[in-house]
């Protein structure tokens, strides 16, 4: 009899082990892979620029300022060696969570959030997905919703074509829907590292937090893929709102709840064949300093002369890019070019003096740069030559806060990236 207990204990045993064994496999157990790069950059600059990070993201040229003897003393070269950029992430996989496979990510790199605290680590992205068969809810910090995953510049300037293409990453939560082919994307989005300007150039996150709105988002994509021809097809377009409180109180000691309002959108189509990839996007952007593009607001008029409460417009700018590469393995080879160009604002300003923001004192933008890469296992190395002219006004502007009489300076960037990934 105590025979046969031991053969059923034994038994009971054997059942509840590969229960728990195959409980554990199909809840998909949690993990964790890591990435990144180590990279180092070295580059020179013919002109002072606007930059952070000592030179590291590369804005545009710096506006003339002459000496006393009428010398400009922004037409003065540079050079600099530079390993912040160097990153670090985690892919993170877990169970299943309300039906949908669950996931999450981290990144970060040596970058600093200052210029005083270059070599700090700062957090880039800090994600978590939940996926189900048609729709994904991603909440975190991550690209900007303008910033288009499917269609971006392949710069090894660390840029990745700023002044043209949007260019921020931001706390969000974004809601995905996919139907065969095409994906509708809704996100509402928050301000953190990057952030909008107010009329003396001076970020904050408060300016949107303030506000009480979160920025919204809307993006079409549709995507079509040949693994056989190696060819593929992304093309849609995105569209964004957000409003900004600039202040609280009036320079008269008053309270004020006055907003800015802008719109912005984006088209784009990237188109991949065998030996070429071919990338191009055209912006909107009225007060574009949050995506890191030139803008900003003006005073419209005075709402009250007794408290000094103003109400604003933004100021508007285009732009549009174009990325070529070749798709080989070991050698590619690509180019960018871009132009901005200032469209003021909509609307006759009460006084032409009083507007501000990022680069609004700039006509117009545009850069071309020609690029080199060469890959063998996890080492890269890339060489790139960047031409980026900017044209400053004579500090006079139109009704509508546009430069007058503008003169272009430029800036030649050589810049080398090593990398080794991992």
């Amino acid at each position: 009899m105590k025979r046969l207990s031991i053969y059923f204990l034994l038994i009971g045993l054997l059942i509840s082990t590969s229960t728990a064994l195959y409980s554990q496999e199909k809840e998909k157990p949690f993990g964790i892979t890591f990435y990144g790069y180590v990279k180092n950059d070295f580059f020179y600059d013919s002109r002072q620029t606007v930059d952070a990070r000592e030179g590291h993201l590369l804005m545009w040229p710096k506006a003339p300022s002459f000496d006393n003897k009428g010398v400009d003393i922004n037409a003065h070269g540079s050079f600099n060696f530079l390993a912040i950029q160097t990153r670090l992430g985690g892919k993170i996989t877990g169970p299943d969570v309300l039906g949908a496979k669950s996931s999450g990510q981290f990144e970060g790199e040596f970058f600093g959030h200052t210029d005083a605290d270059i070599n700090g680590f700062r957090l880039r992205h800090a994600i978590i997905k939940l996926n189900w068969a048609k729709s994904e809810i991603m909440t975190g910090q991550f690209w900007h919703p303008m910033f288009t995953l499917e269609c971006f510049p392949g710069t090894v300037s660390f840029n990745t074509g700023l002044g043209f293409a949007p260019f921020s990453r931001n706390p969000q939560i974004k809601y995905t829907f996919t139907a065969g082919k095409v994906k509708l994307m809704l996100a509402a989005y928050g301000e953190r590292d990057f952030s909008s300007r107010n009329i003396l150039g001076i970020p904050s996150s408060s300016y949107l937090r303030n506000s009480g709105t979160p920025g919204i988002n809307f993006h079409l994509d549709y995507g079509n893929a040949n693994k056989e021809k190696e060819s593929a097809l992304n093309t849609g377009f995105v569209a964004n709102y957000i409003s900004i409180q600039p202040e609280l109180i009036t320079a008269f000691g008053y309270q004020t709840d006055q907003l800015v309002h802008a719109l912005a959108g984006l088209v784009y189509i990237n188109a991949k064949f065998k030996p070429v990839n071919i990338k191009f996007a055209c912006v909107y952007a009225e007060n574009g300093s949050g995506i890191t593009i030139p803008g900003g607001y003006a005073v419209l008029d005075k709402v009250d002369p007794t408290t000094l409460e103003f109400s604003y417009i933004p100021t508007r700018a285009a732009s549009a890019w174009i990325d070529i590469s070749s798709t080989g393995k070991t050698w590619k080879y690509g180019i960018f070019a871009g132009y901005t160009h200032n469209l003021g604002t909509s609307k006759v300003i009460d006084d032409i003096g009083l507007f501000g923001g990022l680069g609004t004192n700039i006509h117009h933008l545009y850069r071309i740069s020609p690029r080199i890469n060469y890959y063998s296992g996890n080492f890269q190395i890339g060489a790139e030559i960047e031409y980026t002219a900017a044209a400053y006004g004579d500090g006079t502007f139109t009704p509508k806060a546009i430069a007058i009489n503008p003169e272009e300076v430029a800036n030649v960037r050589f810049i080398l990236g090593v990398f080794y990934n991992f």
